[in-house]
């Protein structure tokens, strides 16, 4: 594995990672009223075309890490629908 490919990896995992205490905070109070239902649907759709971006390019960290943020920030659209 080359060096751009680790780093994409490495920024991938922090970019990630960064969704996790959100995630946690709204799975914990179930209170999703400071969250924008707008920007949680347009980052969601914004991953989904990186995702469809790496997999033409075969570019497994924008695959991967796109894959994962879309799970979590998916968790909190999720919820802020639910707890409307």
């Amino acid at each position: 594995m080359d060096s751009i490919t680790l780093i994409g990896f490495f920024a991938a995992t922090l970019t990630t990672l960064a969704f996790l205490p959100q995630v946690i905070q709204v799975w914990r109070t179930r209170s999703t009223k400071d969250i924008s239902l707008g920007t949680f649907a347009t980052l969601c759709a914004g991953i989904i075309l990186w995702i469809t971006y790496g997999a033409l390019n075969n570019d497994a960290p924008l695959i991967i890490g796109n894959a994962i943020t879309l799970v979590l920030a998916g968790v909190i659209l999720g919820f802020k629908i639910r707890y409307k």
